[in-house]
């Protein structure tokens, strides 16, 4: 189970099971009514189908739960049990790692109902959806952005709540993921001789990414690069950050290898060339 899940689960089980004690355990025959296929009848109240729906989540049958949950919708749109049941059935999707469709209920639940007590959750629910379906760094990176603009949208709207507090963290998380993404470009281009493609993967991470876990190694790649180039001062002044910041780093300690075991080249030894296109893009 996902770190998060329990936390979930007790949020969006907790005020429709409050909704449901009116109903004793009335749905506890009409349960047994149903189909053990995926058959459903449509002729079962709505306090039935939301109480058969709540059994099939604890008894972690998400497809069914969905299904009597959108039941509860269809069939009695305008009973007190409907709207819970929308939220519910986008839960359930999210439970099924069907994110596209929670999304898609999320969306509907937010647009008809914005003053609902749960309205936070919702939006909590949907960043959640997005975040799920982050990458790997290897990969395009557009689905942690859509994701952090979603967990944005969490905290901006809600900051003193415990969504607001989740999203904050994986809002880190996604940060870092982007950063990964950076890297391996810029390992790529260096990899290359691409240098100066390079230096800006890798300048972008220090200056963008200040809070990631990537900062060390690039710091370490730009001295690399730096000492590769022949650009004596830049590479002195990048260890020299990367030794300030993280002086028990393995980065630094390459970085220091580099500099004091005689590895730099006169500066002669380089065109200038490598200068003047450092000089004009930076």
């Amino acid at each position: 189970m996902r770190p998060t899940m329990m936390m979930l689960r007790r949020l969006a089980l907790v005020l429709p099971l409050i909704a449901l004690a009116a109903c004793g355990t009335a749905w506890d025959g009409q349960e047994s009514t149903l189909n053990r296929g995926r058959n459903l009848p449509a002729d079962m109240s709505a306090e039935g189908l939301f109480g058969a729906g709540m059994a099939a989540m604890q008894a972690e049958q998400y497809a069914r739960a969905a299904d009597l949950f959108d039941l509860v919708e269809r069939e009695h749109p305008y009973s007190t049990f409907a709207t819970n049941a929308k939220l519910m059935s986008a839960y359930s999707e999210y439970m099924r790692n069907r994110y596209t469709e929670a999304i898609g209920a999320l969306d509907r639940f937010i647009q008809l109902h914005p003053a609902h007590r749960d309205v936070a959750y919702a939006y909590y629910l949907r960043a959640l959806s997005l975040y799920e379906q982050i990458n790997d760094p290897q990969r395009d990176q557009r689905a942690t952005e859509v994701a952090m603009v979603a967990l944005q949208d969490v905290i901006n709207r809600f900051p003193n709540t415990p969504y607001a507090r989740d999203a904050r963290l994986k809002m880190d998380l996604a940060r870092d993921h982007l950063a990964g993404r950076e890297m391996v470009v810029g390992r790529f281009y260096q990899n290359r001789h691409l240098y100066i493609a390079a230096i800006g993967r890798f300048r972008k991470v220090v200056e963008e990414f200040q809070t990631t876990n990537h900062v060390p190694e690039a710091l370490h790649r730009l001295t690399e690069i730096y000492v590769t180039l022949g650009l004596t001062e830049e590479a002195r002044r990048t260890a020299s950050v990367l030794g300030h910041n993280y002086p028990g780093s393995p980065w630094y300690q390459d970085s220091y290898s580099l500099l004091v075991e005689g590895a730099l080249p006169a500066p002669q030894d380089r065109p200038s060339w490598f200068r003047r296109q450092f000089d004009a893009l930076f």
